[in-house]
């Protein structure tokens, strides 16, 4: 692990056009010691001026108590270049890709551009983050792992993410322990699957729906007793993903206390 102690962040997406300084003083306020940025076009900070913006941004937020964990952003040398400038450690991606050629094919380009990424890596000291995600692409832990074999873990890492791994139908621990030697952070969400509409007569189809933390698939309990088996050391980060976009403020306010309250004051 990169950092020694357990912290909470949060990714900011929902709140695109939120002035930065504001928005930090809230997410401390509720509960979170850091973010992760969406180093993405249209945000507060966008990647054609990652080197010259993030640092100071960065900074900001120091000032106002918060730590910027991770960016979810893109492989360019750019944004390896303003993490380290800036002193965040993780780039965030996922592994999608479409299947007409197949996983297999598809699982080896991405590898193959995390080959071209990892001289950024080593020049910059950054770690390349990969979260699972359901869908075509690396969906569940044990595809993380296989894409991850041969990487060395400092520069590539696995990011657990709770409700896709619930969706895969894994149980917390086993799904972390698949990915335990590459393991870097671990996201904090919850989903159930509920009926959609159909039509008459038709095959039954249902949706992903994105909820609470104590609502979904995926036991927080279970997660946060897995994580403490494996002695985990990092960043919790709590993706504020909700079907229902009107309820983030306070889903995130109920969901950080909640996750707080299962961790408790003392962590082993």
């Amino acid at each position: 692990m990169f950092m020694s102690d357990l912290s909470f962040s949060v990714f900011t997406k929902p709140w695109k056009t939120q002035t930065i300084d504001r928005l930090a003083e809230h997410l401390k306020k509720i509960g979170f010691d850091g973010i992760e940025f969406p180093l993405r076009e249209g945000y507060q900070v966008e990647p054609v001026h990652a080197v010259r913006d993030l640092p100071d941004m960065v900074r900001r937020l120091s000032d106002l108590g918060m730590a910027v964990t991770s960016v979810a952003s893109v492989l360019q040398e750019p944004i390896f270049e303003a993490c380290a400038l800036a002193g965040v450690p993780i780039i965030r991606i996922m592994a999608n890709f479409d299947l007409d050629q197949g996983y297999l094919y598809g699982e080896s380009a991405v590898r193959a551009s995390l080959e071209k990424a990892l001289p950024w890596c080593r020049q910059y000291g950054v770690r390349i983050g990969i979260q699972h995600h359901y869908g075509t692409g690396v969906a569940n832990s044990m595809e993380l792992r296989h894409l991850l074999e041969g990487f060395d873990p400092i520069w590539a890492g696995a990011i657990w993410d709770a409700a896709h791994s619930a969706l895969a139908g894994e149980h917390p621990l086993q799904g972390l322990q698949i990915v335990e030697p590459w393991l870097c952070m671990v996201n904090l969400k919850n989903v159930v699957y509920r009926p959609a509409e159909s039509p008459p007569g038709g095959e039954a189809r249902w949706e992903r729906f994105f909820t609470a933390g104590d609502q979904g698939l995926s036991s927080w309990p279970q997660v946060v007793a897995a994580l403490r088996t494996i002695h985990y050391r990092g960043t919790i980060c709590l993706t504020a993903e909700y079907s229902d976009e009107s309820t983030v403020d306070d889903q995130i306010a109920h969901d950080i206390a909640y996750a707080r309250s299962l961790v408790g004051e003392g962590w082993l």
